[in-house]
């Protein structure tokens, strides 16, 4: 009687192992590969350093951005050796005359500052390291290398001014540390794919350990070769920080963020608006848009947009009441626009929901649309397919700075529901 398949093991997508029934009546686990010292080293690797049920459980640019994520972390690590070597020796290790009562103080306020900075760092802008962590998480690399320079230059000053020195570094590895792992958390719950986002920032933590150990025994060999060296110190240095940057730039440009921020909705709706007025169907995928993003300058608007913001901003007197009701008719939010500090406002009704932010950031981009297209004044642009789109052109090119009427016209135009339906 032949040996028949009882079942199959699987690991995600891969066959592991196969049960088969013998002929005795019993059952017979047989391994998919033949070579099992390879198939055991490969799977307690995939089983240390990556998630349950990778490649299905996270998403597909997971490993893209681990790997260059590694290698930011194995140049960290030389960079922090470095860094180190020169605050020792700044503090007077190896000086007769440092006392340990001066580096206990200067360490004391290094840690004061570094609190108190990593207080006024949150409270003023954690709001936007979620819907920006990419630029935020490529901003936090940039500052960890601009204070492991400050470290390095230490030793180049009189000491007293090593205190400030310890303290300005300090401050800046605080805000490394709130933004660097606010912006991971965001990444995480990119990445996990099965409300497994425990599981993925463990395995994260694992394969940074790794790195760093691996960075900590090149260090060991490194460090007295260059000790006494400035030059061979400063070559290793900015030879790590370019592969530093490089790497981490490779990072985030690696990810593909599902969700919209302001950034990727610009890009979406710009390009959307160009295709409509050019009569061509289409809308970006993630794929294509999240490569434009720009992770490193701001980007460029025509105006800024203000979502959430106070009465207040839009409401100057009783007549811009009457406007702003009869300009955001039937709506679950307010809109106002304000030509000359460059601001598009918009007030949120309790009730507003999902699709009324994003109906409010959508008026938004046809506004800064129509404003584009009036200051290239691309001939072949003007003929509008969209009526309200045209005439919103026609108001930005009349010349000369936009009254209070006109900016509620702008609104009102923009705020063409039915029109708006039929481009979408």
């Amino acid at each position: 009687m032949a040996d028949t398949m009882v079942c199959r093991e699987t690991y995600g997508s891969h066959t592991e192992g196969r049960y088969v029934k013998q002929w005795d009546g019993s059952i017979k686990r047989t391994e998919r590969n033949k070579d099992a010292t390879f198939t055991g080293i490969r799977t307690f690797v995939r089983d240390v350093f990556l998630p349950l049920g990778y490649p299905e459980s996270v998403s597909e640019d997971y490993m893209s951005y681990q790997l260059w994520d590694t290698l930011q972390a194995f140049c960290s690590t030389i960079i922090g050796t470095l860094a180190t070597h020169a605050m020792l020796k700044g503090a007077g290790v190896g000086d007769e005359t440092a006392t340990a009562t001066a580096a206990t103080i200067t360490w004391l306020l290094k840690d004061g500052t570094s609190m108190t900075g990593r207080i006024m760092f949150a409270w003023y802008n954690s709001s936007n390291l979620d819907c920006d962590c990419k630029k935020w998480r490529l901003f936090a690399d940039i500052l960890n290398d601009t204070a492991f320079c400050v470290q390095i230059l230490a030793p180049a000053f009189s000491r007293s001014l090593y205190t400030l020195i310890a303290c300005i570094s300090g401050l800046c590895f605080a805000i490394v540390g709130l933004v660097g792992g606010a912006t991971r958390a965001a990444l995480t719950m990119h990445q996990a794919r099965r409300n497994n986002m425990a599981d993925v920032s463990a395995k994260d933590g694992s394969q940074e350990t790794m790195v760093n150990l691996a960075g900590l025994l090149v260090s060991l060999m490194i460090t007295p070769i260059v000790a006494g060296h400035t030059s061979l110190t400063w070559s290793l240095f900015l030879l790590a920080v370019t592969m530093h940057i490089y790497a981490n730039f490779r990072a985030v440009k690696s990810v593909v963020m599902e969700t919209l921020n302001q950034a990727r909705f610009h890009i979406v709706c710009q390009a959307f608006l160009d295709c409509n007025q050019q009569q061509i169907n289409g809308v970006m995928n993630p794929a294509v848009v999240n490569p434009l993003e720009p992770v490193i300058w701001s980007q460029t608007r025509p105006f800024t947009l203000h979502l959430g913001v106070q009465l207040s901003r839009l409401l100057q007197s009783s007549p811009d009441l009457d406007e702003c009701l009869h300009s955001n008719d039937k709506e679950h939010y307010l809109m106002g626009f304000n030509n000359r500090k460059g601001e598009i406002n918009v007030v949120l009704h309790h009730n507003a929901t999902a699709e009324d932010v994003i109906k409010a950031c959508f008026q938004a981009e046809i506004i800064m649309f129509a404003k584009k297209q009036a200051s290239e004044n691309h001939p072949i642009q003007r003929q509008a397919p969209s009526h309200f789109v045209k005439d919103l052109i026609d108001v930005f090119t009349n010349g000369g700075p936009l009254s209070n009427a006109e900016c509620w016209q702008v609104i009102r135009l923009a705020n063409q529901t039915e029109c708006i339906a039929q481009m979408q």
